[in-house]
């Protein structure tokens, strides 16, 4: 089924036509919008193949990264118009590292804290046609950026990364995180209706234009669900892309299955009784 977006009945009130289904974005449709040939999944209505390439800015929450974040923003492809690094406090070098890394980078300060709030300051500070999240930790790998804007140029407006969609995978998820990920999504399907194979997955891409629509006021690790969940809402057209979650390259990572899965829990409970 294809997304259709909201639009508006006679007395003003915003109406959902369609419930909100992702297309999951395969190897062939990349080929197709590399080609320019039209995407079988996304609406034709809004086919950007024969406009100029759009300008993209990739974000970057990083705290206490300077071991990684030197690999992640060496593989970000040299075309990409600008890199924000939102540093949390970090005092290991992180923003030093950085500058050394990739010349030109954009590196600024945490206003909060928390992951969720990192990619509100830096999606807001976004200055390029397309946004794309990065993780730091280099388990999110540049190299499939092209994958993100092939669905976006060919009529999404959200580009969400899957690791369970065909064509991805992950070598870092847990049993007990896949399972926690997998009940929470089948929650979050039934109440929007909408078809998410990955809800906790924080690789992702959309066009700037549609940062209002995405209310990024979500401080910690439950901000990707909660992007999910106000993209389907907003009835923007949602395509799946998938992608290869790699291991931390070095670190501790923050995850913690119960203590984040409790919060995605409330974050959807308080997502459903939010006022419409």
């Amino acid at each position: 089924m294809e997304n259709v977006p909201f639009g508006r009945n006679g007395n003003g009130a915003t109406r959902l036509a369609e419930p909100p289904v992702p297309h999951e974005m395969t190897d062939a449709d990349v080929e197709e919008a590399e080609t320019g040939r039209s995407f079988s999944g996304a609406s034709r209505e809004a086919l950007w193949l024969d406009q100029p390439a759009p300008s993209v800015t990739c974000v970057i929450p990083a705290l206490n990264e300077a071991e990684n974040i030197g690999h992640v923003l060496q593989r970000i492809p040299a075309w990409v118009e600008e890199v924000i690094v939102v540093d949390g406090g970090s005092v290991d070098g992180t923003p030093q590292v950085a500058r050394r890394a990739r010349p030109g980078v954009r590196v600024i300060q945490q206003g909060g804290r928390g992951k969720g709030n990192a990619l509100s300051d830096g999606c807001w500070a976004a200055t390029c046609d397309v946004i794309v999240m990065l993780d730091a930790d280099g388990s999110t790998d540049p190299g499939e950026i092209p994958r993100y804007l092939a669905a976006l140029r060919t009529g999404a407006d959200f580009a969400k990364g899957s690791r369970f969609a065909v064509g991805g995978g992950s070598a870092d998820i847990t049993r007990i995180r896949k399972l926690g990920n997998r009940g929470l999504a089948m929650m979050v399907n039934r109440i929007w209706r909408t078809n998410y194979s990955d809800l906790c997955y924080g690789y992702n891409a959309f066009w700037r234009r549609t940062l209002p629509d995405l209310h990024l006021d979500s401080p910690g690790f439950e901000v990707e669900t909660c992007l999910n969940i106000r993209a389907a809402v907003a009835g923007l057209r949602i395509v799946e892309v998938p992608s290869f979650e790699a291991s931390q390259m070095s670190g501790v990572s923050n995850l913690n299955a119960r203590r984040d899965g409790t919060r995605v829990l409330r974050a959807i409970l308080a997502e459903w009784l939010r006022p419409r």
